[in-house]
């Protein structure tokens, strides 16, 4: 890091900051990967239902774009070094490169988006909060149906990774959105 993006960085976090924003980062990218072990497995499709997008939208909302990236960013170098943090204990590289990759990719967009978003004020509403949450996802399954089109058959994308996935998005965006008010007053303790 040249001496001037690093004064730049100092001014944006101060270094009394640094050491509790690090552990909001590593306790949100645990969080991720805890949520992350929700899997049902769908018998006609190749992507489960998991709880990481629950996990992915809380951070940002709540962390910010640039912590809430971060903290995504950890989750899935920790997942690609081996630790078994992805859907249902997966781990490795290859979990990138395979039908699942595209969503993985997602994840950061998503978070930093819920993060600029919520940064935004569209976290005040219980309305808003929605929208931020649903536009975010929106960013999770561009990813996933991009490279899942490589493995499906055409015509049948997306009755196999977007169509089974709307109800359980959905309530997750509620879930996560009604969880920020109690993420907030721990954040400000």
């Amino acid at each position: 890091m040249t001496d001037a993006a690093l004064l730049k960085y100092e001014t944006m976090v101060p270094a009394s900051e640094w050491p509790l924003s690090a552990a909001l980062v590593v306790l949100a990218s645990l969080l991720i990967a805890l949520c992350a072990q929700i899997t049902v497995p769908l018998p006609f499709t190749p992507v489960p239902l998991t709880g990481s997008t629950l996990g992915v939208l809380y951070a940002g909302a709540l962390l910010g774009p640039r912590r809430g990236a971060a903290s995504v960013a950890l989750y899935l170098a920790m997942g690609a070094a081996g630790l078994p943090f992805f859907a249902g204990g997966a781990a490795g590289w290859h979990c990138f490169f395979g039908a699942t990759g595209g969503y993985l990719a997602g994840f950061l967009p998503a978070a930093w988006l819920a993060g600029t978003l919520a940064r935004r004020g569209w976290d005040r509403s219980p309305l808003s909060c929605a929208g931020l949450m649903l536009l975010s996802s929106t960013l999770i399954f561009v990813f996933g149906l991009a490279v899942l089109s490589f493995y499906v058959p055409k015509g049948r994308l997306l009755a196999l990774g977007f169509y089974p996935f709307l109800i359980g998005d959905a309530a997750k965006s509620l879930l996560s959105a009604a969880l920020l008010p109690a993420g907030w007053r721990l954040l400000r303790r």
